[in-house]
Order: structure tokens, then sequence, then C-alpha cells
């Protein structure tokens, strides 16, 4: 792979402007006509569209600047170097554990790839409790269109691998429609590796698409550099401080990478991720006259379901996702009982090792059988009822983020049905045993003999394994200041120059793997928010 192209390389060799960590120190002062903080999904599209109407875009990342030679399908390189906190973000009460990208790219870097539009029940809800008519189907179809084929988002066309092929398997056996999931890549190799970074540039991230695109515009990027807080007068963003950080996020040492750095702007994007983002505004003291920010932040928590099988399954080969169903979301009223989404994930050994419950020779016994394993997943569909109000972004005493994200009892109860689900579609599939991902489980040898375990089981947190890779909220969108933090065209409420671009937008969970919603939505802020700057028209090519 090493003979593969690398367009970060040969866009730095063309003379991208790159600085930060390696790339060179960054001045202690920089004025553009946009700054925009993040570079994942939303910052992404962002930059492409603003610097081709023209503007002069900055684009400031936390985490470094990697590229396909420095992604070597190895766990121990990946996580530490591409994840928040490496890869062991928790919730406060250390119930959740929240994988998040970050890295030039962010998320995109490391997801795997599975892309679906806003579910219509989901724009319907919104334009219903937050007053937000413009969002309907019809409304964000052609931005949907945009953000597909700029970033070749397909149904995946080859036959599902192995661990995606039981999940559809076990699903006809008891007459649940299955679907193939839309991928965001061009010439994949399956390698499965997706999680850990590209190494052949398949996967069409922020990454290899629309930053560098945005830089071959002239955009700059600064790397290593942490976006902590807005300076901000009557109702405008005048500055926004930030500060050099070393790859591992501690802050620099030497010499001037101590010193602020001040990024003057004429027209701010916030883009920094759900959390992040609420947690720049926070340090910030942004208005916040209804106390909004930071709250209604949504995860979709993720129940597992572990299963052994006597064929091989090796779930980290193939693509990692490519079958999943909405039965249970499209059967229940979106208000009533939680709905959930299934998928299989890949497995790769740390993430394995990690999540399954127990100690000593029972966890020795499982790892066994890791050749063999089958794992399902469910994304509850939170944020619809009086009972899953979410989380909230909260800043530590040194100013850090974390999220407070109690678990009702209606959201577990939801989760024992998830797993009650998961559970009958593996020995619907043939699987031999099948463990729930619960420390008081034990692995069963049949349906009924789960069945009748599972009901029992104390849905408690951190008894239940719970982790959550799609974060959203904490900036919510609404027709109204008192129902959100941002207006429906992207714009903080209370600052006329700052835009929030992110998955931090949404009011809900979104009830679907959330790349391509984002993708859609920024895509139209971002081309109403270059038309306003700059009078042109511009759109994703």
């Amino acid at each position: 792979m090493s003979q593969l192209p690398d367009p970060i390389r040969e866009g730095i060799q063309r003379g991208w402007k790159v600085l930060g960590g390696a790339m060179g120190p960054v001045p202690e002062k920089i004025v553009c006509d946009v700054a925009i903080i993040g570079s994942g999904a939303g910052a992404g599209i962002s930059a492409e569209l603003l610097a081709k109407a023209g503007l002069q875009v900055l684009i400031i990342e936390e985490g470094p600047l990697k590229s396909s030679h420095d992604f070597h399908q190895k766990e121990s390189e990946a996580y530490p170097s591409l994840y928040q906190e490496s890869a062991a973000r928790k919730t406060e009460d250390k119930a959740i554990s929240i994988l998040q990208g970050r890295c030039v790219g962010g998320s995109t870097t490391v997801n795997w790839t599975s892309s679906f539009r806003t579910p219509a029940a989901t724009l319907q809800f919104w334009q219903e409790r937050f007053a937000l008519s413009g969002y309907t189907a019809q409304a964000l179809a052609p931005y949907f269109a945009q953000a597909e084929q700029r970033l070749n988002i397909t149904p995946w066309p080859v036959a599902p691998n192995v661990n995606n092929e039981l999940l559809r398997r076990g699903a006809a056996q008891l007459g649940i429609a299955t679907a193939a999931i839309s991928r965001n890549v061009k010439g994949c190799w399956s390698l499965g590796s997706c999680g850990l970074g590209c190494p052949t540039n398949a996967k069409q991230s922020m990454l290899v698409t629309t930053i560098p695109a945005a830089l071959d515009l002239g955009a700059r990027l600064l790397t290593e550099t942490r976006a902590e807080h807005f300076e901000w007068s009557n109702g405008q963003v005048r500055a926004l401080v930030c500060r050099s950080v070393a790859p591992n996020g501690a802050l620099a040492k030497a010499g001037r990478a101590q010193s602020a750095i001040k990024v003057v702007a004429r027209h701010y994007v916030l883009a920094g991720g759900a959390i992040n983002s609420p947690a720049v505004l926070l340090r910030s003291g942004a208005p916040d006259p209804h106390g909004r920010l930071g709250a209604r932040t949504f995860l979709h928590p993720v129940l597992m379901s572990s299963s052994v099988f006597a064929q091989k399954v090796e779930a980290w080969n193939g693509a990692p996702q490519s079958v999943y169903t909405d039965h249970f979301l499209d059967t229940q009223a979106i208000d009533g009982p939680m709905g959930y989404k299934l998928e299989a994930p890949p497995l790769h050994p740390m993430i394995f090792a990690a999540t399954v419950p127990g100690l000593g020779q029972r966890q020795h016994e499982l790892l066994k059988t890791f050749p063999h394993n089958h794992t399902l997943l469910a994304l509850l569909r939170d944020g619809f009822h009086d009972e899953a109000p979410g989380g909230q972004v909260r800043l530590r005493g040194d100013g850090s983020a974390v999220l407070d994200y109690p678990l009702t009892d209606y959201v577990m109860e939801g989760g024992r049905r998830a797993l009650l689900s998961m559970m009958e579609i593996q020995f619907a599939a043939g699987a031999r045993q099948v463990l729930p991902l619960h420390e008081m489980a034990e692995p069963y040898t049949s349906w009924a003999q789960a069945r009748e375990a599972v009901k029992a089981l104390p849905m408690k947190p951190r008894l239940v394994k719970i982790m959550s890779a799609h974060v959203m909220g904490g900036c919510g969108l609404a027709g109204s200041a008192q129902w959100g933090v941002t207006r429906p065209d992207g714009v903080h409420w209370q600052l006329d120059n700052l835009s929030i671009h992110d998955g931090s937008l949404f009011p809900t969970s979104i009830g679907a793997n959330p790349q391509l919603s984002i993708y859609g939505a920024v895509n139209r802020l971002a081309q109403g928010l270059a038309k306003r700057l700059t009078g042109r028209d511009v759109a994703l090519a």
C-alpha cells in the first residue's frame, strides 16, 4: 500500500497552507474572512463551499493531520492518534463509552461509512415540536443528492460479508425486512478497517475530499490547535482565542506555543462536533437566555448482543456495515416506546475485549471464540419522548467538556427490548450460543432460555454495556430562541456572525447513522451563508 497515491502528502508538496504541530508554528494573530472550528463532516462541507465563494477560509483542528501512509490497520496506533481521549471518552458517570474522531477529517476519517438520509419521521417531529417548517424531506432532497454525488454515497453493491449476511439471514427467518446500507466509498478494497483510518483512500471522508478541495482553493489549515473561547460583545464575536496542543491534546509546552493565538474573522463557523461545540460556547460565556446551551445533547445509546456460530464469521473482514433493519423503528410510534435500528458492526480485538463482560477465565473463554463471533448492535432512537431528554454538556474544572447523560427507565426498557430482538435474530440465523452484553448475563444456548433470562435482568447503568459513536444536539436548531441555540439558517440566535454547522444542531437524535444528515443539512446552510457573505451561488461539485 506504500505505493498508493497520498493526496495529503501531494497537497503539501503543492504548497498547501498548513501550520501547527510538525507543520510549523502558528502566528499569534491571524485575520481571515471565515474561521471554521473543526474539520469533520460539517466543517469540511462548509470549508469547500465557502472557499468556492472566494472567501479567505481558515480551518482550525485540534487533532493531528494524518494520511493514508499513517494508517496501518492497527488499533494500538489508531485509537490514541485519531480519537477523542484515545477512544476512551465516557459520559460523566462512566456508563457510556463514546467514540468520536479527533484528527483532520474528524469522525469521517474513522467512521464505518454508513450513510442514511434523515428519516422523514424525524424531520416531521422537528417541524411539529421545534417550528422547523423548512426542514422537510422535499426541501432537503437536492442537498442530500449533491452530497451523495460529491462523496460517492451509493448502496453497497457487493454481497455482504458473513457478519452482515447473518443479520439478513436471521431477520429473513423471522419475516423481518432488511436493506443494503449506502456507503461513501470509491474503489473500496473491503479491508474492514474503516474505523482505523482508510489506508487506500477509498473512504470519501473529509480528509480526502472537501478539506483538500478547500486547501487547493487557498484555504489555510491549523492542526494541533485548540479553539478555547470566543471574545464577544454587543451580539458579535470579536475574536477566537486558540492554543497550540501536543498530538495527545495536552497544551504545548515549548516557547511561543504557550502563547494564545487570536483569530479575527468576519464570520465564524463552529463545527467541532456535539460535546466540543457546546463546550467552546460554554467556555466563552456565550449568551444563553433560555438555558438551552449544552442541553438536549443526544446519543444513540448502543446495546449489543454477542453470539457464537459453528462457522467462522471473521467479523473484521469485508465492508464493516452493509445490511440493516429499521423494522423496530417503522413498527414503533416515534413518541411511543423507544425504537431502535439494528446493524452488524465489525469486530477488532481491542474493542471486542474492552466491550464484552467478564474477567479472567470467563473472558478468556469468550475471547477464544473471536473468529466465530457475531455481534449485533441496536441504535436507540433517543429524544422523542418526555422521558428521553438526553444529556447536558458541562465543563470540568479545567475547562474540558464532559457529557452528563442520565439513562432513564424508559431508555433502559428500550434497551431490554433491543437485546431480545437481537438475540432472537441471532438464534434464528443459527447461533450456537448468544450472550447479551450485560455484566449479569450468561451465554445462553436457546432462544427460550435467553428470553426468560433477559426479561429478568436488571437494566441499570454500568451493568449493561452501552456505547455510542453518534453525538447530536447541544446547540439545537429551533424556530424560536426559546426552544434552541441556533436559528433555522444555522446562525446563533444571539451572536449574529456565528454559525453552527455540525451534528450539535439536531434537536433530537437522528434515528440513523448521522453523517449524511450532517452533510445534507450543512450543505444547505453553508450555501446560504456563502450567498449572504458574498452574493455568490455555490454548490458541491
